[in-house]
């Protein structure tokens, strides 16, 4: 009988031990999901930051200077359109680097309407270290 006994909450103790290791396992595989599609989602970002700093260069360029900037201006459109789901989804899935997102998207905002080259020029130079203070913030992020 005592055999049994030793058997069974053998059996049981084993089942239980399992159970945890694989609830850790579960755990683990959905973290690292989660890190993946947030760093993917930082890498879109930056990308569509990129893109529409360069728009936004070329069409304020082309303005100051007095020249027809009305496609710079529908591309610039797509492009800052282009930041929306990106910026959403790093705001979702990584909660720390929310604010220096934000800050980025906002710094390559500021390129429009710039009233000379020099002062775009300063708003693409505040717009490069913002989106590098998000790559920054990210990395210490996903180290920690």
């Amino acid at each position: 009988m005592w055999q049994t006994l030793i058997a069974v909450l053998g059996t049981l103790a084993g089942v239980g031990i399992t159970s945890g290791y694989q609830a850790r396992a579960a755990r683990t595989v959905r973290q690292e999901a989660r890190r993946t599609e947030g760093l993917a989602a930082v890498t879109a970002l930056v990308e569509a930051l990129a893109d529409h700093r360069r728009a936004m260069w070329v069409r304020e360029d082309l303005r100051l200077r007095g020249e027809n900037w009305t496609d710079a201006r529908t591309a610039s459109h797509a492009t800052r359109s282009a930041i929306t789901g990106p910026l959403l989804r790093v705001q979702l899935l990584m909660p720390a680097a929310a604010q220096a997102a934000q800050t980025a998207a906002k710094a390559t905002y500021a390129l429009r309407s710039q009233q000379s080259i020099e002062n775009l020029n300063a708003a693409r130079t505040d717009a490069l270290t913002a989106s590098d203070a998000l790559v920054t913030a990210v990395g210490r992020h996903l180290a920690a």
